[in-house]
């Protein structure tokens, strides 16, 4: 069994006083995206700058392919890239150009690196914007840019920090597609972000960080699990009160009224438990302007166990 592409253990980073880390432990199988999520000052970015070579931990390993990333910096580097909150790309070059100049830079040289570019622009589906200035395209597409760029070298690992912050929905999507299209290509992906959405769709794994530390971590639908059942909420129509409504509910177990007022009963048995609810209300001709289930959500995770809430 090969060991995992990222290893932490023990992870910890002082400042003076100041614990930016207290001894995080986690791993990252090759191949996978993992989410890494917190608020802020949880030591999201302390731990990719340290991951990344650019700081030095005060305790613990880390490892990268199986290389210590304080011992062997040099190879890690090798091993791994890096994208940060913005697109670092020049504005005035085109977005073929741009990625010549970054092949460039790591010692890619004539037909290598032109081959290379024409790779990233299939790869990325880049072509027709390929000869167009950087600073012309929109916010989404500089970012597909800029992860081409990043991959120019074909890293093992691939740090992406908050890779569509400031990103329009429809801009957001479509970099959500090209991050997954990473682990089809094998490389192993740390994100950071502080959409929840995000790491819901596109994280194989999640570590969550409150404080320093890691508060919960699993696969996504593992960690809405642990936060609790589903539940069933309702909205009655204008012929019903709530209050009424909610002592014909006494069989079942009533949660406090949502932010919009809906009613709430948790349901164990998923929709077995809503046909329940909709008997007991059809029974007393309930006027119902809707009702549903509502499963956990990563936000409920976050807003539990960080100190976001």
């Amino acid at each position: 069994m090969s060991a995992p592409a990222i290893e932490v253990a023990g992870l910890g980073k002082t400042y003076g006083s100041v614990t930016a880390l207290d001894g995080i432990d986690f791993e990252v199988p090759r191949g996978t995206i993992l989410g890494l999520l917190g608020p802020n000052a949880s030591g999201k970015t302390t731990t990719v700058s340290i991951l990344a070579t650019l700081q030095r931990p005060s305790a613990g390993t880390a490892r990268i392919d199986g290389h210590e990333v304080t011992a062997e910096p040099d190879r890690v580097r090798e091993l791994i890239s890096l994208t940060g909150q913005y697109a670092a790309l020049m504005e005035g070059l085109t977005a073929a150009e741009n990625l010549s100049f970054f092949g460039r830079l790591t010692g890619l040289r004539g037909a290598a690196v032109a081959r290379r570019t024409g790779e990233l622009v299939d790869l990325f589906d880049l072509g027709e914007v390929a000869s167009r200035r950087v600073g012309q395209l929109s916010g989404g597409m500089r970012r597909r840019v800029d992860i081409a760029a990043a991959l120019v070298t074909r890293p093992s690992v691939l740090f992406l920090d908050e890779p569509t912050t400031g990103l329009d929905p429809r801009s957001r999507t479509a970099v959500w597609e090209t991050v997954a299209t990473l682990r089809e290509q094998g490389i192993t992906v740390l994100l950071t972000t502080q959409y929840l959405e995000e790491a819901d769709r596109l994280a194989d794994s999640i570590v969550m960080l409150g404080s320093g530390r890691v508060v919960a971590a699993g696969t996504p639908e593992q960690l809405k699990s642990a936060a609790g059942a589903p539940t069933c909420e309702l909205t009655v129509g204008p012929r019903s009160d709530p209050d009424a409504v909610a002592a014909l509910l006494t069989g079942f177990t009533l949660l406090d009224r949502t932010d919009t007022g809906a009613l709430a009963v948790r349901a164990p048995d998923g929709m077995g438990t809503v046909a329940d609810v909709i008997g007991v209300l059809r029974a007393a001709e309930v006027d119902v302007a809707d009702i549903g289930l509502r499963r956990p959500s990563l936000d409920d995770v976050f807003l539990q166990l960080t100190d976001a809430g």
